[in-house]
């Protein structure tokens, strides 16, 4: 059977995940997918209770409704839950006030780590049109973000350019490991991206060195600055490439973008 032309390959689900806050996470999800919107259709599944994906992309709390609490807890169907955004392509399935819950709630029931592949995999159909699947992890690497390593193909680990990231990356990566070995085979580090970064700041240059010197190929060669429209842009509901695409940092996510279809392009590395 030939393979499939790229533009109908089945969707790749990525989580974005560091147990650090304040990294860049959650902005870079956004921003990546938004950036990929433009020829992709992108789906952004908001896992963190905070919600900032949500609030991100415009929805409001008091307008998100069901979402993430609803598929993992109650087995709503997905369909009933995404949402389209205000950009062209792009959707999310929100965090919904009851997320904060999920935690203490999911310990009881069956298949607990399981509860998000298992909704995944039963919504073949509705998400057939996507062509990639974005996880928004909160900060923890409690059992929400265990039900993300589950189900997904890939990490995207978003790391802050200061010294105590380097210890809570480690961390991750051996529960990265430890998710593969037990409960998800196909799991990998798909790459790491320099987030926050100050040129200016010596210390800040000598741990990109670091992680590229360990991580080597898995770093992305694209760096994302500190950029005050970065901060500024989730205030308005809006990705930064919306907000100011002319910005330092909407063209570094431009960047990022590119640089990922090129990885995702590329043949497949070991893991």
């Amino acid at each position: 059977m030939p393979a499939l032309p790229p533009e109908r390959a089945p969707h790749r689900i990525l989580a974005f995940a560091n147990q650090k806050g304040g990294v860049g996470k959650t902005t870079t999800a956004i921003n990546l997918a938004t950036a990929l919107a433009t020829d992709r259709r992108v789906l952004l599944i908001d896992l963190d209770p905070q919600g900032n994906a949500s609030t991100g992309l415009g929805i409001a709390r008091a307008d998100r409704a069901a979402g993430t609490y609803a598929l993992l807890v109650e087995n709503r169907p997905i369909e009933q839950l995404i949402r389209p955004t205000r950009i062209p392509n792009l959707a999310i399935l929100p965090a919904d006030p009851d997320l904060a819950g999920a935690e203490v709630e999911l310990v009881a029931l069956d298949r607990r780590e399981h509860r998000l592949a298992d909704a995944l995999t039963g919504a073949a159909e509705p998400l057939a049109g996507y062509d990639h699947i974005f996880l928004d992890c909160p900060p923890s690497l409690g059992l929400i973000t265990v039900n993300a390593l589950v189900a997904a193909d890939g990490v995207l680990v978003p790391l802050q350019t200061e010294f105590f990231a380097l210890e809570g990356i480690s961390q991750l990566t051996r529960t990265i490991e430890r998710i593969r070995r037990a409960l998800n085979p196909r799991l990998v580090l798909h790459g790491i991206v320099l987030t926050m970064a100050d040129r200016r700041n010596n210390l800040s240059e000598l741990v990109a060195t670091d992680v590229r010197g360990f991580f080597r190929d898995k770093v992305f060669e694209t760096v994302i600055p500190r950029n005050v429209r970065i901060s500024e842009a989730p205030s308005h509901g809006l990705p930064v490439l919306l907000y100011d695409v002319r910005s330092p940092g909407a063209q570094a996510y431009i960047r990022l973008a590119a640089e990922f279809l090129k990885r995702e392009n590329a043949p497949t590395r070991a893991p």
